[in-house]
């Protein structure tokens, strides 16, 4: 299992803690449980991008509990909204990549900017303070720039990197990539692909071809496709994952630029919206400032003083 710092999540999240969420938590500061308190709080929810279909959830929940509960002051109301936000977020558990296979292959996909091709050398990093052999690919093959920019992380982790000339097949990087990788007996290929949202039919169409190409070499990869996202775009972050997620099998969610951000409530949406769970969340710019998303962590870091 990671060591899990809980310190730098709770850091990453002072800009969304000291806005909506600080005042969220002045809500509760009050003697009673009124209806301005619930029509406030549905306000600060929405203005911290939770969304409007999540928060009304959320709030119809908590209301039925405190109502079950028989719940009459304000901090016993916030101890239940809590435990139902950690509850959309599926657990409180930071999980790993499963690796318990001869090779694992990780596909990263996200639109130009999001921060991905740095979220995979951070991601490398992770896997690689545990002991891991990490190969990455270049399969982003349209923009020279995301070629280069790989190679340089990849010096700056001490990664293998595999790639080919741009406007190369991306299929035949992602071929080399997991042949080299098996041949060097690496623990994990993480392939970077195009950053471009086409049409919905040519993204699936590419990223279906990548990982058929990866399948017929080692069983039932790819193993995660993992989506880069960036936090500061708020719900348009949420409309990107929608995009993805109707043209492959999304199986996780990296949020990017948590730190940069007083709308971390954005992590509630995807959670809730998307149906897929987050599984990494950047906490800065720093190479180790990748972290195992952690539910109990993140909620107690919103509230915390």
């Amino acid at each position: 299992m990671f060591n899990f710092d809980r310190t730098k999540i709770v850091d990453s999240l002072a800009r969304t803690r000291n806005s909506f969420f600080g005042q969220i938590t002045t809500l509760f500061g009050g003697s009673e449980i009124d209806d301005e308190l619930w029509n406030d709080l549905e306000a600060l929810l929405i203005q911290a991008d939770v969304g409007v279909e999540t928060t009304l959830q959320l709030i119809e929940q908590v209301r039925k509990r405190v109502r079950q509960e028989g719940a009459t002051k304000p901090l016993q109301a916030q101890a239940i909204l809590k435990e139902e936000m950690r509850n959309l977020l599926g657990g409180n558990t930071p999980s790993e990549i499963d690796r318990k296979r001869i090779l694992t292959v990780v596909l990263v996909v996200g639109v130009n900017g999001s921060g991905k091709t740095t979220t995979i050398a951070k991601l490398a990093a992770l896997y690689q303070k545990q002991g891991q052999k990490i190969i990455l690919a270049a399969a982003d093959t349209f923009r020279a720039a995301a070629i280069d920019q790989l190679k340089i992380w990849g010096e700056r982790v001490n990664c293998p990197v595999i790639s080919h000339q741009s406007g190369a097949d991306p299929g035949a990087v992602v071929f080399d990539a997991v042949k080299s990788g098996l041949a060097r007996k690496a623990d994990m290929v993480i392939i970077d692909t195009a950053g471009r949202l086409h049409t919905k039919y040519n993204l699936m169409k590419e990223l279906e071809k990548l990982r058929d190409i990866a399948r017929k070499q080692v069983h039932a990869a790819p193993h995660e496709i993992l989506l880069v996202l960036d936090a500061t775009t708020g719900q348009n972050a949420l409309s990107q994952a929608m995009h993805f997620k109707d043209s492959v099998k999304i199986t996780g969610v990296a949020l990017t630029k948590l730190d940069s951000t007083a709308k971390g409530g954005v992590v509630f949406a995807i959670g809730k919206e998307l149906g897929v769970p987050v599984r990494y969340v950047g906490t800065g710019e720093d190479l180790d400032d990748l972290m195992p998303f952690d539910a109990e962590a993140f909620v107690d870091g919103l509230f915390e003083e």
